[in-house]
């Protein structure tokens, strides 16, 4: 949920949604390299209820109660709870909107209205793949049974709720097509430009 009464700066947040096993991670992580020298482009690092692995994205570790401590202080600028754990985009994020820049931000479908509603302006990407290249992604993780791994393929199905900018990357064939694709939408944001409208 956004805290009270924020709807601050005049950059842009770009949120990238998507089923597991879409990218994300990977292209966060490879546009992140890409634009390591660029100001304009924050990479924010959300915290989240879980301990950090090395092949999971770069996030914060909080324990839940340390976790509802820094909610009650207003440390988050929007957060939700999702798959039994709890995630926070950290409120300085604001300062560097508010200084016109780009926040490239790891959300969840689930969450974007809550993360529409706590920026000025929010474009989602969206990150797709077909069903049978995020069932084999999700299983060469191994870190979930065949089970939980088709719940996750009936979520990846879900609507994604109104927004008025959106952008989809298929990322089902070679990474780098869709590594470009990404990095193109995050510069035309800090440019200032919109990159699509819905």
């Amino acid at each position: 949920m956004p805290e009270a009464g924020v709807r601050q700066g005049s950059g842009t947040v770009l949120v990238v949604v998507g089923p597991s096993g879409a990218g994300k991670d990977s292209l966060i992580g490879h546009a992140r390299q890409e634009l390591a020298e660029d100001p304009a482009v924050l990479f924010v690092r959300r915290t989240v209820t879980r301990t950090a692995v090395a092949a999971a994205e770069d996030h914060d570790c909080l324990s839940v109660d340390e976790f509802a401590a820094a909610l009650e202080a207003g440390r988050f600028a929007v957060s939700w709870d999702a798959h039994g754990l709890r995630y926070g985009i950290p409120s300085c994020v604001r300062r560097h909107l508010g200084q016109g820049g780009v926040a490239v931000v790891n959300g969840s479908r689930a969450a974007l209205p809550d993360i529409c509603s706590a920026f000025g302006r929010v474009t989602v990407v969206h990150v797709t793949a077909r069903p049978e290249i995020l069932a084999a992604r999700l299983a060469g993780r191994g870190r979930e049974s065949e089970a939980e791994i088709l719940r996750r393929l009936r979520r990846s199905a879900i609507d994604l709720p109104h927004c008025p900018e959106r952008l989809e990357i298929d990322n089902s064939g070679a990474f780098e097509v869709a590594a470009q694709a990404f990095v193109a939408a995050i510069r035309k944001a800090a440019a200032g430009g919109r990159i699509r409208d819905r």
